[in-house]
């Protein structure tokens, strides 16, 4: 009969949202996982709806990740409402349940593997939010278990990763590290077994996978108690090496969604761990970990993105396993900005290459680098918090983080003259009295006074706006008007233009920097490319991290002063 419309339109969505999200690699399980753990009707046909996810899977691949996302664009938000709870100030935010002011106890729980960037932003100011709320603590918990070959706890990102922390102004109450755990979670282990809840398999993989798949039950799968508990200490003893045995959860083979069926708990790992080397050899697996930590860190209610649900199964059959009471899990829905193209991955070998500058390259769109290109931490929270906690998927453009910016910074930055890719032009007949020129550093602030930067006859402009009017009057902006000549200019000439007259006309504006005292100016970009040009020469005081408004460009946060009298002024490029 083949799935309703509605469920396929959803799923090619999900598709498009994990290839986005994974470099252009879209994976089936994931998917799946995530469509039958936000919507259990969809269960018992789940494996018509894992058929239809891997034909689209396979129609993706090869796609460049800039179309899939132009596709995720076009096929626009998923058809959700926004749950009935009271409104705050901010957006929509539900009542804790069972909080009690004084007492609500939130994790964080990042894998140091990369700094937190614009996606982290949710994690991190809704965590705060119910904070402040309540008056509650956060705990920073680094899920730092050993992970894939591919996926690695990296020693330097434990103080980064707290270095964003304090940048975005969201400071843990307590720091714990779950490889300092470990011991703690083998003792819950022992209890799974001795409840009948878990066994060890020693099933080659290919086996297993073709078993779960098919819901039967593996040979090992019959183990009682005692024989579960020889094998779990075999494990602990390193009888056993990597991949040769594992201790799995005893789930119903039954089970709609084949990813829960006797998922892994604990494995076997000779891979070295930046905090303890080789101390441990049995790990857990993150939510076994989560299941233990919650309810020993004293956890009382847990916030995490919607993706996650089927985590939040395996913790609640561990405790229902155990007759352990665990706390309320909460959810938000995906928060995509559209031109933040975020890979961890990919951003890791770019930095460690020397192909970005540093974590705070802007193309990360890490949280150091919105900082570094004076998008405000303040300004990223009132971004955030505006979504509320709503379960929709959201995907706005960058504008409207951009809109919060400038409400925070258009009546303070300075106004600045700058011109990129300029050509030179010697003004005929230019009126001696304007060789200096007095300029208000904002439009609309007098008490933020004035600048005096050098005028004609000699002047910058921007040659693609300038050319645009060849052999037309034009108004250089706040001064005088000339005739500029008829095209083509040779490059490295200077023009000759004439003077035409001082009154305020209508005629087409051109930003202008004159020649004499000019600063020259790189602009590093969003996109990590540099754009050359000059600046007034007011810009030779300016400081670094000091924010300006280029005119007619944008606004800009000075990276560096320059290093040398001959050096330019180095600055990156903010937003319009």
């Amino acid at each position: 009969m083949g799935l309703p419309e509605a469920v396929e339109l959803r799923a090619r969505r999900a598709v498009l949202e994990n290839a986005v999200e994974h470099e252009g690699e879209a994976r089936t399980g994931p998917v799946l996982a995530r469509l039958l753990a936000t919507d259990a009707s969809l269960r018992p046909r789940a494996e018509e709806l894992r058929s239809f996810v891997a034909v689209a899977v396979a129609e993706l691949r090869g796609v460049p990740v800039a179309e899939l996302a132009d596709r995720l664009d076009r096929l626009g938000g998923p058809e959700a409402s926004r749950p009935s709870v009271a409104r705050s100030a901010t957006g929509t935010f539900p009542d804790l349940p069972g909080a009690e002011r004084g007492k609500v106890v939130l994790r964080l729980a990042p894998f140091p593997n990369g700094v937190l960037h614009i996606g982290h932003g949710r994690l991190l100011y809704v965590h705060d939010h119910y904070r402040q709320q309540y008056d509650g603590r956060i705990l920073l918990v680094f899920d730092d278990t050993i992970g894939s070959d591919e996926k690695r706890a990296e020693p330097e990102f434990f103080d980064l990763i707290q270095g964003d922390c304090e940048l975005a102004g969201v400071r843990p109450d307590a720091v714990y590290y779950k490889s300092d755990r470990i011991p703690s979670h083998y003792p819950w282990a022992r209890r799974v077994i001795e409840h009948g809840g878990a066994y060890v398999c020693r099933c080659p993989p290919d086996l297993l996978r073709e078993n779960r798949a098919a819901g039967r039950a593996c040979p090992e799968r019959s183990q009682g108690p005692t024989e579960a508990l020889e094998g779990w200490e075999k494990m602990l003893a390193n009888v056993y090496g990597p991949g040769e045995a594992v201790l799995r959860l005893r789930t119903d083979l039954a089970e709609p969604d084949p990813a829960f069926r006797d998922r892994v708990l604990f494995r076997i790992s000779d891979q070295a761990h930046p905090r303890v080397g080789t101390k441990y050899r049995v790990w857990p697996m993150l939510e076994f970990s989560w299941a233990v930590d919650d309810v020993e860190l004293g956890v009382t209610h847990v916030l995490r993105g919607k993706e996650l649900v089927i985590e939040d199964r395996m913790q609640r059959f561990v405790w229902d396993l155990l007759g352990i009471r665990g706390p309320p899990f909460l959810h938000w829905g995906l928060l995509r900005v559209r031109e933040a193209k975020v890979a961890k991955s990919k951003a890791n070998r770019e930095v460690r290459s020397g192909a970005y500058d540093g974590w705070a390259d802007p193309r990360t769109w890490s949280l150091r680098s919105l900082d570094r290109r004076g998008i405000s931490m303040e300004s990223l929270r009132a971004f955030i918090l505006s979504f509320g906690m709503s379960l929709t998927d959201i995907d706005v453009p960058a504008e409207s983080l951009y809109a919060e910016n400038r409400k925070r910074i258009d009546a303070i930055a300075l106004r600045r003259a700058f011109v990129s890719a300029p050509v030179r032009v010697d003004v005929a007949g230019y009126p001696l009295d304007r060789g200096e020129v007095t300029l208000p550093n904002h439009p609309d602030r007098p008490e933020l006074g004035e600048r005096t930067v050098a005028g004609g006859p000699s002047f910058y402009l921007a040659r693609p706006d300038a050319e645009a009017h060849a052999g037309e009057e034009v108004r250089l902006k706040d001064l005088v008007n000339v005739r500029l000549p008829p095209a083509p200019w040779p490059a490295g000439i200077p023009v000759s233009a004439e003077f035409t007259s001082r009154e305020n006309r209508r005629l087409p504006r051109l930003q202008w920097v004159g020649t004499a005292d000019s600063v020259p100016v790189d602009v590093l970009q969003i996109d990590g490319t540099h754009l050359a040009g000059v600046g007034d020469r007011s810009l030779r005081t300016a400081l670094p991290r000091e924010i300006f408004q280029f005119e007619r460009v944008g606004f800009v946060r000075v990276d560096s002063a320059p290093p040398a009298p001959s050096g330019p002024l180095r600055v990156v490029y903010a937003h319009p």
